[in-house]
């Protein structure tokens, strides 16, 4: 009888956990058709391009690392920069909840704050060049977001590895440029 080969098995094993741990781009990234394509992870932050209306998009994004209060299924919260030809710095935060209609917030990156408007599922920081030049100095960022109940809640983001992953997507996609 042949002895079964374990070297193969272990390897299988030891590469689900790291594959499961690994940062997936966010939702709304996969649905423009054609995929994620990946730039790269940059400690907390990675970094992808995609197809959206026949051009390429960058975005580099994090999950959020803490949230209070925590909401029963409440889906991932994710800090997404995005660069396109068109429009440059769009800071983003999926927040895994519905607004309420006309709601605001706002993104604080240290000492500095940015407002954010809401629109469905999703809140965008009114000035978001501004937002990116200070998380590339920054060390955490907080949006302070309406509940689905009213209350306030926090999600608190690492900017480690930001000032790399948002020079990735801008080589990427230069301002000006359509990416092919």
């Amino acid at each position: 009888m042949r002895p079964f080969p374990i070297f193969p098995l272990l390897l299988l094993l030891l590469a689900v956990p790291a594959a499961a741990d690994t940062p997936q781009p966010p939702p709304h990234a996969a649905r423009a058709g054609g995929g994620p394509q990946p730039i790269g992870t940059f400690e907390d932050w990675t970094a992808a391009t995609n197809r959206e209306g026949g051009q390429t998009i960058c975005y580099a994004f994090t999950r959020a690392r803490a949230s209070t209060p925590a909401l029963a299924g409440r889906g991932d919260v994710v800090l997404t920069v995005t660069e396109r030809a068109a429009g440059r710095d769009a800071v983003a935060i999926s927040a895994g909840f519905a607004f309420a209609a006309n709601a605001a917030g706002r993104l604080s990156v240290d000492a500095a704050a940015f407002d954010l408007y809401t629109a469905q599922r999703s809140a965008f920081v009114r000035d978001g060049h501004a937002a990116a030049l200070a998380m590339q100095r920054g060390r955490q960022a907080v949006a302070h977001l309406p509940g689905p109940k009213g209350a306030e809640i926090a999600d608190t983001f690492s900017l480690k590895g930001f000032p790399q992953a948002y020079a990735a997507i801008v080589r990427r996609c230069p301002a000006g440029k359509p990416a092919a």
